[in-house]
């Protein structure tokens, strides 16, 4: 970390703030050869003084001083707004006052004589933290400003709280389970949460458990010995030696074999795997994100998904509502993918006509951004004007229907059929996600598969 440090020429600064001279000058040499910038004052005031000139980014400071202790230090930097980082050097005797002073704002306290080790492996975590930081900050600008939080478009209350559950979710190693239907942009959320991670520049190996036939899914997770099997010529290395120290991403889970979902899950628990014919343990560092395009609760209940593996992956869960949800990102949407395919394809498509945009407020959107962008792709190539017009999308034969056309009522209409159109209307917006269409209509998950089941009933008897 070091190396990279010194290879910037905006360096990282600390100010050392201790009142024994010998200490002051040991601190100060020693960071100073690890790549940082460096000054150092002999108590809290001195140090208030340099603050304004040198700017520091980490403050090391000692707890007892004269004139202005460490916590006095502490208070006086608070106005900074967290964008400088205090560590607190302490005695033996004044370790619960450091304690109180990590509730006051500092962010970690060593005890004297300082571990040099610690002390470095500290000041890394926290160059990785104020980085995570700077990104956030540029990210919240950035949908302030465009309304979109990275690669992620849109603006509307539900994607506004996926992004807060991404900046909470990105500083930890917590594992993330996200859901929502296929093109919803699951993989884009675990990049993101990639990139603001402390995991950064270390690998992100992504994985579709669905795409690899299960005789080779656990060859392509664990890899394998020569001479594993037929064919093995060399040792291969895994998706999860790959991702060591990084972020492995596990597409469609629910689809992983029982067999090897209880493998993932003893990964999961110990951090340690065996390659294919292999005897010795690999120790791994890695995050695990999942996604399945399947409501997790109903995958554990059809058996799909284990139980325990479930609880395992689910420490933060992200659900991305489907397009029809959020219509209002519509226009954020095209704006974007109209600029992407602008200049990806040498065009100047200025807009989308008002007709044409309401075509596309009406379509259903069941391959969601997907299917939109898709769309935008196509309709800035056949384009032959500035504008994109109804004419130039291609036919939008899912339209939505209103509520008024769903749920049209008719005379001698039993209440029975009014409860199953309600229902079906429902499953549709829902796209047929039983959990959250049980929310809406303000009934059990188990009333509405008991309502679905006694529907199917009628449906055989009435055949019959």
């Amino acid at each position: 970390m070091a190396a990279d440090i010194t290879a910037r020429d905006d360096r990282v600064r600390v100010l050392v703030v201790e009142d024994d001279a010998a200490s002051r000058v040991g601190l100060q040499q020693l960071i100073g050869s690890w790549g940082y910038a460096v000054e150092a004052a002999g108590d809290g005031e001195e140090a208030l003084k340099k603050v304004p000139d040198f700017r520091p980014d980490i403050v090391l400071t000692d707890l007892v001083m004269p004139r202005l202790d460490g916590l006095g230090l502490l208070r006086a930097l608070q106005p900074e707004g967290g964008a400088i980082t205090t560590v607190i050097l302490t005695a033996q005797g004044t370790v619960e006052t450091a304690i109180e002073a990590i509730r006051h704002g500092a962010y970690d306290y060593l005890s004297k004589p300082v571990d040099l080790q610690r002390l470095r492996i500290l000041l890394n975590k926290i160059v990785e933290r104020q980085a995570t930081i700077r990104e956030v900050t540029v990210l919240r600008r950035q949908l302030r400003e465009r309304g979109s939080f990275g690669a992620m478009i849109g603006s509307s209350p539900a994607m506004r709280a996926i992004y807060h559950i991404i900046e909470l979710a990105a500083p930890t190693s917590a594992s993330v389970l996200i859901s929502g239907e296929s093109g919803t942009g699951k993989e884009l959320v675990a990049q993101t949460i990639h990139r603001l991670s402390p995991r950064a520049a270390a690998p992100y190996v992504p994985i579709n458990c669905a795409a690899i036939p299960e005789t080779l899914l656990e060859n392509e997770l664990f890899g394998h010995e020569k001479g594993a099997f037929t064919g093995a010529i060399d040792r291969r290395p895994g998706c999860f030696e790959l991702a060591h120290c990084g972020t492995l991403f596990l597409d469609e889970i629910a689809e992983m074999t029982p067999a090897t979902q209880v493998k993932l899950l003893r990964v999961l628990q110990e951090r340690t795997f065996r390659r294919l014919g292999g005897r010795v343990e690999q120790t791994v560092d890695i995050r695990v994100i999942t996604a399945t395009n399947a409501d997790p609760a109903e995958a554990v209940q059809a058996g799909q998904l284990r139980e325990d593996l479930y609880y395992r992956l689910n420490v933060l869960a992200i659900h991305l509502p489907p397009l029809r949800e959020r219509k209002e990102d519509l226009p954020l949407l095209v704006d974007a993918f109209l600029k992407e395919f602008n200049a990806q394809n040498g065009r100047s498509i200025a807009g989308i006509a008002p007709d044409a945009m309401r075509a596309l407020e009406r379509h259903a959107w069941p391959g969601n951004v997907r299917e939109l962008r898709n769309l935008i792709e196509r309709a800035t190539i056949m384009t032959a004007g500035r504008l994109i017009e109804i004419g130039d999308l291609p036919p939008l034969t899912g339209l939505q229907p209103t509520a008024a056309d769903a749920l049209r009522l008719e005379p001698g209409m039993t209440v029975d059929l009014a409860e199953r159109r309600l229902i079906e209307v429902t499953l549709e917006h829902t796209g047929h996600n039983k959990t959250r269409a049980a929310q809406l209509l303000g009934i059990s998950l188990t009333t509405l598969h008991n309502k679905l089941n006694r529907f199917k009933l009628r449906e055989s008897g009435e055949d019959g």
